[in-house]
């Protein structure tokens, strides 16, 4: 796995049949062969048969291709594409519990409006945000945020589509 170039974060893109135990190979297949999945995010498409699954991996073109390559031999993989090869929409959802003790509670409010954030929940000892973007806009929050004292966090994972008028399924239903 070893390779001179620099790891980069790559998104594939997967539609599979949407049934018991696919989650489990397509993530059985990445811990055998060693990958490391940095977030997953899965979901029922618009047809309740078919779920796409958001992988996000580190790894070289080289390693990512393998992983696509090896991933497409799975019998309820319909579909994988590299987002990166194609312009694409990603987007992921934070919450985020700040302490707002010593008076912080304004400079927090702030903070999250600058971000676009929405106020979920307010104690006298803290307030729990929600925000939506890029991974580098969730990136950026999270370091500003932590001067206030960052309580806990839950995270999404990234959800992707592809930009443009043609969809992931578009053949799919050729094939089946």
């Amino acid at each position: 796995m070893e390779n001179k170039e620099e790891m980069q974060r790559f998104t594939l893109s997967l539609l599979v049949n949407n049934h018991a135990g696919v989650l489990q190979r397509v993530v059985g297949l990445f811990s055998r062969r060693g990958y490391n999945i940095v977030t997953l995010s899965v979901g029922e498409t618009q047809d309740n048969k078919i779920s796409r699954m958001t992988i996000v991996v580190l790894g070289n073109q080289a390693i990512v291709r393998q992983i696509k390559n090896q991933v497409e031999k799975l019998i309820d993989v319909k579909r994988v594409r590299i987002l990166e090869d194609k312009p694409s929409i990603e987007s992921e959802l934070l919450l985020v519990k700040l302490s707002t003790e010593n008076n912080k509670r304004s400079s927090v409010v702030e903070l999250g409006e600058l971000f676009k954030a929405k106020v979920k929940d307010v104690t006298l000892s803290t307030i729990t945000l929600e925000i939506v973007g890029t991974v580098q806009k969730v990136e950026t929050f999270l370091t500003l945020a932590e001067e206030y004292g960052i309580v806990e966090i839950a995270r999404t994972g990234i959800a992707a589509l592809e930009r443009g008028p043609i969809a992931l399924r578009d053949t799919l239903y050729e094939e089946v």
